[in-house]
């Protein structure tokens, strides 16, 4: 019997030293401590020995279950630890590794690459930006602009009233009244930002769209450096090949008040269905600031001179990228969106 459970012990040490992974543990679990194991055989056929050949026996038997026991679980979390470091050698992840997939890269809006060459075409001229709230005092939105509640030009624009005395503003030229107000002169500035309409959403309306207005203010300043600038200005955007006119118009808050176009980005000025056939493109507002503006803000109008000019992104880029259909620009469909 001692010879037996000798040899039970050694086969089952050298079975333990050579197994590989949890399934060979548990079959030498099985062929030892099984129902039909050999260890459980040797437990089985003590009932035939003597009182004194049983507790010799058991003792025996016991110290090498406990021995194989030991030995088993041992060699079972061995085998559990280098299994799970396997794993996490093939999970592992090599971030410095290049991508396999190929992503698509992104690009600016239309949007965005107008408004940024608008902005870096003044800049280079000079101009700083200046922003200002979208939620704006009537004061400033019309009353210092030369607006006062009897005017007729209120009629104008259709307005968003948040109460009597609130708006959402309708241009950006309410930055002017502040910048009047807030910084001293002589400054040039660039006044981007959204401004809001009471309009039918369609081709060429939206009741949300994005300004930009330039604003100069300094002593002796003319009519001619109104136009030199913006001829510098519309080069820089549209081309040296480019002409550009003014046509005379009214805003309440600049005298003279001039209507600006351009020559056709399509044909060139010889006629097509962008320009309707005209050869001309307008694209922007623009005058000398008017007195009752100046004064209506504390700057003394004989010493102290300004022009304004203001467009919106969208009708600039438009007319750059030949985009027929304002809401286009908007809506962020990525079909429209990718071609750019």
């Amino acid at each position: 019997m001692k010879d037996t459970l000798e040899k039970i012990r050694l086969n089952t040490l050298e079975s333990l030293k050579n197994a590989e992974d949890e399934a060979a543990i548990d079959a030498i679990n099985l062929a030892v401590f099984g129902k039909n194991g050999s260890l459980t055989e040797i437990l089985k056929g003590m009932g035939k020995l003597s009182k004194e050949e049983r507790a010799a026996v058991g003792q025996l038997v016991n110290g090498v279950k406990k021995e194989l026991e030991k030995e088993l679980n041992e060699r079972k979390a061995e085998i559990a630890a280098k299994m799970q470091e396997l794993r996490f050698a093939k999970e592992a992840i090599d971030v410095t590794e290049p991508g396999k997939i190929s992503m698509p890269e992104g690009h600016l809006h239309p949007m965005t690459q107008t408004y940024r060459e608008i902005r870096d075409a003044l800049v280079g001229m000079g101009f700083t930006t200046y922003e200002g709230p979208e939620v704006e005092y009537d004061d400033y939105n019309f009353t210092k602009l030369n607006l006062p509640l009897d005017h007729p030009a209120r009629d104008m624009q259709d307005t968003f009233y948040v109460n009597d005395k609130v708006v959402l503003r309708t241009h950006t030229s309410p930055l002017e009244a502040r910048a009047l107000l807030n910084l001293k002169p002589p400054f040039r500035l660039i006044m981007p930002g959204r401004v809001f309409r009471v309009d039918e959403v369609d081709a060429s309306h939206s009741p949300v769209f994005m300004q930009m207005e330039g604003f100069v203010v300094d002593k002796d300043l003319t009519l001619a450096d109104l136009k030199g600038t913006l001829l510098t200005f519309i080069h820089a955007v549209f081309g040296e090949d480019v002409k550009m006119r003014f046509r005379p118009s009214y805003f309440p808050f600049t005298e003279p008040s001039a209507e600006v176009d351009v020559s056709c980005t399509l044909c060139g000025g010889k006629g097509c269905r962008l320009c309707k056939g005209t050869g001309w493109l307008e694209i922007l507002g623009s005058g000398v600031t008017n007195p009752h503006e100046l004064e209506n803000c504390g700057l003394d109008p004989k010493e102290w001179k300004a022009f304004a000019f203001g467009l919106g992104v969208d009708r600039i880029a438009s007319l750059k990228y030949g985009i027929t259909d304002i809401r286009l620009e908007y809506e962020n469909d990525a079909r429209f969106l990718k071609q750019f």
